[in-house]
């Protein structure tokens, strides 16, 4: 995996991030979702590469092989502020200050609260498979609590620890043919680790609290992206059954929204990477002088 990229540790203060990147040009940062590692984007990274980018792929703070801080009861360090405020760090220890970002699933969350509050260092960014955390929760119904119950077990204190740890294998499900065999077997070493699972754990608590109380404060002040944003949701996900056309509901967040379905499930960097990487590629590309 990865060939030609570097690997290194980033040092943000509270957190230590294991970072993938590769690539010369205008710099994209690509931000997995739960349960996966930054070697999720395996097949999309280098075709980035090659169209002329330099890509950065982070683990967040907690998943794979980074670190963070000790866990609190307010879940303030697993917040997606603080999260996105280590893909700064990274980004300055790598000599960029201002980049494109693209966010899949919980790693969407990040790189809205990354955009929202540092506006300055966000040109272009792509949410794939999300939406704002509070128009999940504003829209709950028996179908979303159904399809989307591990939110709120996640949530519980200190039960969600003891059944998937008990039995990790059982409990995440992948496919190495489908994932890649180097990407599933550093995602099952992830998935085994305590510390990764209450780590993630976490993410989806502080969701609930902290990163909810963030956005509500957004809507309040009509804080709105600012930069061009690329909507991609997978057509054999329930996004788009649960809620309708996603651009509609993205529309409410960012001034300048364009996007489509791409035939995939969820994993759509794993399932479809051909697809979104040229989706990703054509969005990044400059706009033609006038």
């Amino acid at each position: 995996m990865f060939e030609g990229f570097e690997e290194t540790r980033v040092d943000v203060g509270e957190a230590s991030l294991f970072v993938r990147f590769g690539g010369e040009g205008p710099p994209v940062v690509l931000l997995h979702g739960h349960p996966r590692t930054s070697a999720t984007w395996h097949r999309v990274a280098p075709q980035l590469v090659a169209a002329g980018h330099t890509v950065v792929c982070p683990d967040l703070r907690g998943y794979g092989r980074s670190r963070g801080p000790r866990f609190t009861a307010d879940h303030e360090g697993y917040s997606k502020r603080a999260v996105a405020d280590d893909v700064v760090a990274v980004m300055r220890h790598l000599g960029q200050r201002r980049f494109a970002l693209a966010g899949h699933d919980r790693g969407g969350s990040v790189a809205l609260r990354l955009v929202l509050d540092h506006p300055e260092a966000v040109s272009r960014v792509a949410f794939l498979d999300c939406l704002p955390l509070t128009e999940h929760l504003s829209r709950i119904t028996a179908e979303f609590a159904t399809q989307w119950w591990h939110w709120f077990f996640f949530a519980q204190p200190g039960i969600p620890e003891r059944v998937i740890t008990a039995d990790p294998d059982s409990w995440y499900h992948g496919e190495p043919e489908v994932m890649g065999r180097e990407n599933y077997d550093e995602w099952r070493h992830a998935t085994r680790d305590p510390d990764v699972v209450r780590a993630m754990l976490e993410d989806y608590r502080a969701g609930l609290t902290v990163d909810r109380g963030h956005e509500e404060a957004d809507r309040a002040a009509g804080t709105r992206v600012t930069c061009p944003a690329l909507i991609l949701w997978s057509l054999k996900d329930d996004l788009e059954d649960l809620y309708g056309d996603p651009l509609a509901i993205w529309q409410r967040w960012a001034t300048d929204v364009r996007g489509y379905g791409i035939d995939s499930g969820h994993h759509v960097a794993e399932q479809a990477p051909d697809a979104l990487a040229h989706a990703l590629t054509d969005f990044l590309r400059p706009a033609p002088a006038s």
